[in-house]
């Protein structure tokens, strides 16, 4: 017997209007997150947009994340705002 749809609700499509780049993965990123560095974990873990692993850890190489964590931080952060700012129809066009 065939399970009834559920009922559409009003803006639950809207992560798939974005038009940011999609990746495919290469690895697994479930290994590739337990291998992170501690503050970059917690980092992800409070992270508005959903980071790979990959990406995250990209940046953290590039500004030396294991010698200025804190700098590492702002910098991610500051990454992130500007996602979010690039990507802002998608939270501010109604459903």
């Amino acid at each position: 017997m065939r399970q009834p749809r559920p009922q559409y609700r009003p803006g639950a499509d809207r992560n798939l209007r974005s038009d940011l780049k999609r990746r495919r993965r290469q690895a697994s990123p479930m290994q590739t997150y337990d291998n992170l560095p501690q503050p970059l974990r917690r980092w992800l873990a409070q992270a508005c947009l959903p980071w790979s692993p990959s990406s995250a850890l990209k940046i953290w190489n590039r500004i030396d994340g294991a010698k200025d964590p804190v700098a590492a931080i702002g910098r991610l952060n500051a990454v992130e705002q500007a996602m979010l700012q690039k990507d802002s129809k998608v939270w501010t066009q109604p459903g």
